[in-house]
């Protein structure tokens, strides 16, 4: 006989954790997909736990799409001489935007955050 009570489905979910929590693993990827870029993104949108967690789903994509406009611009620019200041720049950049998601920060880039909650791609 199974003897569960209500009392243990609640410590059992408690255990779990609710899918919204902020974990130190979530901040850690999140963080990763900035200086990493397209790999940690990529592998974060693939594998099923990972992409499950709204904190890590929302800056890989916000990652992936941020490199993408960098390297258009970076692209379009390079026939310039600021062009092979971009690359640098944005890595320098990311950066920052890594440290405010290892933060726990849902840190939105103004345009491109926009962007991929009107795609749907994130809540």
């Amino acid at each position: 006989m199974n003897d569960v009570t209500d009392s243990d489905k609640v410590n059992d979910v408690a255990d779990k954790g609710n899918v919204n929590d902020i974990t130190d693993n979530d901040k850690l990827m999140a963080a990763l997909c900035y200086p990493i870029g397209v790999i940690m993104s990529i592998i974060i949108l693939v594998s099923e736990p990972m992409k499950e967690r709204p904190f890590q789903k929302f800056h890989a994509v916000q990652a992936l799409v941020y490199w993408a406009v960098a390297i258009v611009i970076s692209v379009v620019l390079s026939f310039v001489v600021v062009g092979c200041f971009i690359g640098p720049l944005a890595w320098l950049f990311s950066l920052w935007v890594a440290y405010k998601a290892y933060e726990g920060e849902y840190y939105e880039l103004p345009v491109i955050a926009d962007f991929i909650r009107k795609q749907g791609w994130v809540e």
